[in-house]
């Protein structure tokens, strides 16, 4: 199940709140803010997407993340892959490295990062 731009927006917020009441959420947002019905109605079909849940409290309701950010994040990147890339890693590092105009020293320290990896995987 995927979030929409809206819905993944509004995650975010509460990703870095952890949790958060409405007006929480709310004052999250930039100007213009959203309204409080269109936030209302985003988190219901976060809910009923199983990407939220919230605690009561009287009348309030405190929201907070089901989906851990790593691990939506990288569920898609996964299905990026698979459904752009002949679900090869290898053509999707190749054209990410070619396409996003990265630094010399941005592509040191992809390097790093797989050297690192390859050294897990060996021992």
């Amino acid at each position: 199940m995927q979030l929409s731009n809206s819905e993944e927006q509004l995650m975010e917020h509460l990703w870095k709140l952890e949790k958060a009441f409405m007006k929480d959420l709310l004052e999250a947002f930039p100007e213009p803010k959203p309204a409080t019905t269109t936030v209302a109605t985003l988190l219901k079909r976060m809910i009923d997407k199983n990407f939220v849940a919230y605690n009561e409290f009287g009348n309030s309701r405190e929201y907070y993340p089901l989906v851990k950010k790593e691990d939506y994040f990288s569920k898609h990147v996964n299905g990026l892959i698979k459904n752009f890339f002949n679900d090869s890693a290898s053509q999707f590092a190749s054209f990410f490295t070619r396409e996003t105009n990265l630094t010399e020293k941005e592509l040191e320290e992809l390097k790093k990062i797989i050297d690192v990896e390859l050294q897990k995987k060996k021992k």
